[in-house]
């Protein structure tokens, strides 16, 4: 490689020089390439820019040259760089693997890392804002008309988790309903149609059919809760602490019923909901069960502030989706990944530090990987398909009340519902109670908080 002409610098110009100068300097002391296919570069000059490289350290050189433009990079291969706009809840699989690694030196033991989960769990709560939440208020919930069919029935509900605000979701629950059933939570994800979407409804009405109450509820600004809030609103922060709040609460009136079985409770999702799934389990020890789908990652803690805009990942001086899907230890886990987004790496990486400290426990078998290589981000039939034995397994669910002749699970006698069935408030929002918040920033007050992004 040839060396890059040198020009005279002095302190007169801070030792000014275009970046895009400076990265090829690195490249010719390390020997690599770096690749600025996005043009982030140009046009850009640096202060001080050459000495804030360090000949033996290619890492240290590049986070010192990229970081005052809010820039990183990520490692393509031994030789190859990209250099990529910083993201806080984005990092390559190379990091994510030093991070676990740095993780797994600070408990070796079971005392110490119950020690850690302990300390995260307390964050994790006071993070999200869980512990300046209003009380509920002491009313019934909102319940449509019981829709039968067959051997499950489905009925919506609205849920005034603080005064004004509403979780809105369906409850399907087996039919006969004798004695008392698991109950299962599934937070929506990030996909299309939300809780009204074709997959979520199979996954329900199959739980249901296994004998679960099952019930699923939309995102914050996001379905029927845009009727409380526009859809805008869905990306700030305050959609994490309502969503994870909804299901708390949620949970709170469902495990008040009789019918339900409070040592068989279950949680999953897939994408945001996989998030939420982690979280959940992560915090609440009611849950016994717990499925997360495509989302475990230790590089990537979610796109979306609903994910990881209140700060969660911070705690503990910084953790990640890997260690807080491995809180749920000892309890039992399906980690569902695949070949075409951030859990790609979770065979290799992330499931073998979270079997580990299962290992802790001496139960290293409660938890387990189902990988899709071939496949992309979504909750489908292979992965309901992995899920349902799971749950079935581990909350005494019936899987063949919902198999074919040929012991396969069949998923084509459900009923997938208009969207207008759905919802709680009328197809028009025109039965929304009078008292419903509207106001992004009275919802930020209710948590003692000012809306930042007004």
């Amino acid at each position: 490689m040839v060396l890059p002409k040198v020009t005279a610098q002095t302190s007169d110009d801070n030792y000014k020089e275009p970046i895009v100068k400076t990265i090829k300097t690195i490249e010719s002391i390390f020997k690599i390439t770096i690749d600025d296919k996005d043009g982030l570069l140009k046009e850009k000059e640096l202060e001080y820019a050459r000495w804030r490289i360090r000949q033996d350290n290619l890492e240290v050189s590049l986070t010192a040259v990229l970081t005052p433009f809010n820039l990183t990079y990520f490692k393509e291969n031994d030789s190859v760089y990209r250099i990529r706009k910083f993201e806080y809840a984005r990092n390559s699989d190379a990091v994510g693997k030093a991070r676990l690694e740095y993780l797994a030196d600070l408990y070796p033991s079971l005392k110490a890392w119950e020690t850690r989960k302990a300390d995260l769990k307390s964050c994790i709560i006071t993070s999200i804002g869980l512990d300046k939440a209003p009380a509920m208020p002491n009313k019934k919930p909102i319940l449509t008309k019981v829709r039968k069919y067959g051997n499950y029935t489905v009925e919506n509900i609205g849920l005034e988790i603080m005064p004004g605000v509403f979780a809105t979701g369906s409850i399907y629950k087996p039919y006969p309903l004798k004695g008392k059933a698991p109950l299962v939570i599934t937070p929506n994800g990030h996909f299309g149609d939300g809780r009204y979407r074709k997959d979520e409804q199979l996954r329900c009405a199959i739980l249901a059919k296994m004998g679960a109450v099952v019930v699923n509820f939309d995102l914050f600004a996001w379905g029927e809760s845009t009727l409380q809030f526009d859809s805008t609103l869905h990306r700030q922060s305050i959609a994490q602490t309502i969503q994870v709040l909804s299901a708390e609460r949620l949970l709170d009136y469902m495990l008040s019923q009789k019918y339900i079985d409070k040592n068989r409770v279950g949680v999953t999702g897939g994408s945001g909901g996989g998030s939420m799934t982690m979280f959940l389990a992560a915090i609440d020890d009611r849950i016994t069960v717990s499925v997360p789908v495509v989302m475990t990652s230790s590089h990537f803690s979610g796109g979306c502030p609903c994910e990881s805009g209140r700060g969660l990942h911070l705690c503990g001086n910084g953790t990640n989706n890997a260690e807080i899907a491995a809180m749920a230890a000892p309890k039992p886990q399906l980690i569902i990944s695949d070949g075409g987004d951030w859990t790609a790496t979770v065979p290799e990486l992330e499931f073998p530090f979270i079997q580990k400290t299962y290992g802790l426990y001496g139960n290293k078998e409660l938890v387990e990987n189902a990988h899709f290589a071939k496949e992309g981000h979504n909750y489908g039939e292979s992965k309901r398909m992995a899920m349902y034995p799971f749950m079935a397994k581990h909350l005494g669910l019936d899987s063949n009340k919902v198999k074919n002749s040929k012991g396969e699970i069949d998923e084509s006698s459900c009923v997938i519902e208009a969207y207008e069935k759905m919802y709680v408030f009328g197809a028009k929002g025109e039965k929304l109670p009078a008292n419903a918040l509207k106001d992004i920033n009275q919802l930020y007050a209710l948590f003692g908080e000012k809306n930042l992004k007004q």
